[in-house]
């Protein structure tokens, strides 16, 4: 008798619904639609201008440190503190009685001296008269004469006097000597200067114009010049260079200001070179010593590729990034060299190619290698990321 008892049948069963087992078909291959979707925006070379933007502080225009040149009790303060004054206008008063004395005693030794040369002259003419006629001798004649002379000589010592006892006279007047405004005062009335010491009595700045110093690092003013000597970047204008302001607060300095020049030496202690830009000041909107942000038309650069904010990421070692579809569809990155901003975009130096296609939305859900579905971004959608 047979162990398995199972009919023939249900064995035939079994074997068939193996085999169809083993020929069904593999389970369907990720779709389209199952991909991760991104925004690309494809760049092109554009010829864009170059900026970059350095932190600044202010300084006036000119800078007036009114000093004592003469000793003496200041009687007068003829300002008010913190006004606008003008070249020329009196600001103190110091007591001028000992010099009027001096200068009248330098008067009176003139007329002394003058009187003497009268007296000398006559006395030559006279001698040379008797001389000829052999009834002096010629060293009495030769002694006149250098009397004369030495006479003159002391009218010249006088006029000297006198103008020195003039000057220190004038200097009990102290004038500002430039038109500004005007600091605190930092002596009062009664009190005792010197102009030994040149003490210092007050300071008047003139802030319209203001002068911006603007510190650049010197290996980014040595890119700059080696990139306007290989012809990358080209100089703008002719004239001078533009620079803008950013205030304190983070808002825009409503007046542009022009480049001046640039200082040819570094400090070794920064390892910075300093730029002055002179800016219109009318409405004393900058103070002197105040921290702004400055920048600075470089030029222009013909074959920039501009890219939106949104997809340049910076990683951990603070190199600017960006993710590219290519054309496979697949996600890379790239590392980038930057150099400032235009609008809303980075100006990309190196690190992409004409054509390629950058993320722009939808980073956060897509790796390097991975395969996307990219739609292009409209230029409006850009503008508003």
């Amino acid at each position: 008798m047979r162990a398995d008892s199972t009919p023939p049948c249900r064995h035939l069963l079994v074997l068939a619904t193996l085999a169809l087992a083993g020929c069904s078909p593999a389970p369907p291959a990720k779709t389209a639609a199952a991909l991760p979707q991104v925004v690309v925006v494809t760049v092109h070379r554009a010829t864009v201008p170059v900026s970059i933007e350095l932190p600044a502080r202010t300084s006036p225009f000119l800078v007036a440190q009114i000093r004592a040149r003469v000793d003496g009790i200041v009687q007068q303060r003829a300002y008010r503190e913190g006004s606008d004054v003008k070249a020329g206008q009196r600001l103190y008063a110091i007591d001028p009685a000992p010099y009027v004395t001096a200068l009248q005693a330098a008067r009176a030794g003139l007329q002394k001296a003058q009187a003497n040369v009268v007296s000398a002259t006559a006395l030559a003419e006279r001698d040379k008269v008797l001389a000829d006629a052999n009834v002096v001798s010629k060293q009495d004649y030769d002694n006149a004469v250098a009397a004369r002379a030495q006479a003159e000589a002391d009218v010249a010592t006088g006029q000297a006097a006198v103008r020195a006892a003039q000057i220190n006279l004038d200097y009990t007047t102290v004038l500002s000597p430039i038109t500004g405004r005007s600091g605190p005062s930092l002596v009062t009335q009664g009190a005792y200067v010197q102009g030994s010491a040149a003490t210092l009595m007050t300071t008047v700045q003139q802030i319209d114009p203001m002068y911006v110093d603007i510190t650049q690092s010197s290996v980014d003013g040595l890119q700059l010049r080696q990139q306007v000597a290989s012809g990358r970047l080209k100089a703008g204008s002719s004239g001078p260079t533009r620079v803008t302001l950013t205030l304190e607060d983070g808002t825009a300095y409503p007046v542009s200001g022009t480049l001046q020049f640039s200082d040819i030496s570094v400090n070794p202690a920064t390892g910075s070179i300093t730029l002055r830009a002179l800016f219109p000041n009318p409405r004393m909107m900058l103070l002197p010593g105040s921290f702004v942000r400055a920048r600075i038309d470089e030029g222009v650069r013909d074959d920039a590729l501009l890219v939106p904010q949104a997809g340049v990421t910076h990683d951990a070692q603070g190199q600017a990034t960006a993710l590219v579809v290519g054309t496979d569809n697949r996600v890379a990155r790239r590392t980038l060299q930057l150099q400032g901003t235009q609008g809303d975009r980075w100006v990309v130096v190196s690190g992409l190619q004409e054509g390629e296609r950058v993320i722009v939305a939808g980073l956060q859900k897509v790796k390097p290698g991975a395969q996307v579905l990219a739609k292009e971004a409209a230029a409006t959608s850009v503008a508003a990321k």
